[in-house]
């Protein structure tokens, strides 16, 4: 007898602990019967992918909404109302993204995958020799090892010449500056350069050195270097900038109360405290610059050869590689073979850049201030 009352008493308190409480498969019903109510309308209107999933979406948080004011309350139904907005305004963010990366590798894996891709510059092949591949389903000839090569090379000499204009200014910006009429105008025009169009850039760098070489020597690698400096030297300034200001004061005061001059203080210790923030911050500004097209067609011009030099002769770039291959075949009357290299050479430039912003997060991991107990 005991033993039931306790029992009794047990399975009133989970009742009481339950009630006001909606059952964990009611979002699962929702859900369902807002599939079927879209698919009903959708049947009737002419089915459509987009239109479906747009109504299933809208019933479903509308029913899960009255369910949870019905069964439990309205400030649980409104919590639960936002919180199915938010997450479906981030799966429509992530739509473009996925769709982009699917899009690009199932269209360009072959072409990457194809002998010879990335070890072959565009030398020798002709239109003759493109059409004749895709007639005969032979594999497509022709590389973008020049392309590769060009991005690599132009963007290693913007970043040679990016970073220690940027990290020095953005010293003299926190550690000198007392916030006087010149540190005003340098944040004035970091902010004018970070939102100038890319164009702009290309056709200062190429006026910049027609005027100091002059229109005899072809320097246009090194002038593509100087229109990516002009895009990447507001990028390195801002971040460089942001990370000095996050360093704690009292590190600058404890080193100054040592005895320890200004310059030493800021490469002992700002810099390496602040060391992460900035080398990921230069990573994503390589990230940034490596895209870009219109500067490089502007400056560097086409090239279908390998050009290590910058102070020599036309470069590619990966850039304008897939514009050129898309916008003009190199077999018009058999296109095919350029739309493959360029979805190729998409997807190389894909993965160049995600494993930039890996490496971002990698150096601001490994170069973090470690926390150290007593």
């Amino acid at each position: 007898m005991t033993q039931v009352l306790q029992e009794n008493r047990e399975n009133i308190g989970k009742s009481k602990l339950i009630q006001g409480r909606k059952p964990r498969w009611t979002w699962i019903a929702c859900l369902a019967g807002s599939l079927i109510v879209a698919s009903a309308i959708m049947a009737v209107l002419g089915f459509n992918v987009a239109g479906w999933a747009v109504l299933t979406a809208i019933f479903y948080v509308v029913s899960n909404y009255a369910v949870t004011r019905i069964m439990e309350n309205g400030r649980k139904a409104t919590d639960q109302l936002w919180t199915n907005l938010v997450v479906g305004a981030f799966l429509v963010a992530l739509l473009p993204l996925i769709s982009v990366v699917w899009t690009v590798l199932s269209i360009g894996l072959p072409g990457l995958l194809a002998p010879g891709f990335l070890a072959s510059d565009m030398t020798g092949i002709t239109g003759a020799v493109d059409q004749a591949s895709v007639e005969d389903g032979t594999a497509i000839l022709g590389g973008v090892k020049h392309a590769l090569i060009g991005s690599l090379v132009m963007t290693l000499g913007a970043t040679a010449i990016s970073v220690p204009i940027g990290l020095l200014t953005s010293i003299y910006l926190v550690e000198y500056s007392r916030g006087g009429t010149f540190s005003r105008a340098i944040t004035f025009f970091v902010d004018v350069m970070t939102g100038i169009p890319s164009i702009v850039a290309g056709l200062f760098a190429a006026g910049l050195m027609l005027t100091l070489v002059g229109p005899g020597d072809n320097v246009m690698g090194f002038t593509a270097v100087i229109a990516l400096s002009v895009l990447m030297i507001p990028v390195v300034v801002r971040s460089t900038e942001e990370m000095l200001r996050v360093v704690p004061n009292e590190l600058r005061e404890a080193s100054y109360a040592l005895g320890v001059r200004k310059w030493r203080t800021i490469l002992k210790v700002v810099i390496p405290t602040a060391i992460s923030g900035i080398a990921s911050g230069v990573t994503l500004a390589i990230a940034r610059v490596i895209g870009e097209t219109a500067p490089i067609l502007v400056t560097a011009g086409v090239a279908v050869s390998t050009n290590w030099n910058l102070a020599k002769d036309w470069m590619m770039s990966l850039p304008v590689y897939i514009y050129r291959q898309m916008m003009f075949p190199t077999a018009p009357a058999a296109p095919d073979a350029s739309e493959q290299r360029a979805w190729a050479a998409a997807l190389v430039l894909i993965i160049i850049v995600m494993l930039l912003n890996l490496t971002a997060r990698f150096i601001a991991k490994a170069f973090a201030p470690k926390k150290t107990g007593r």
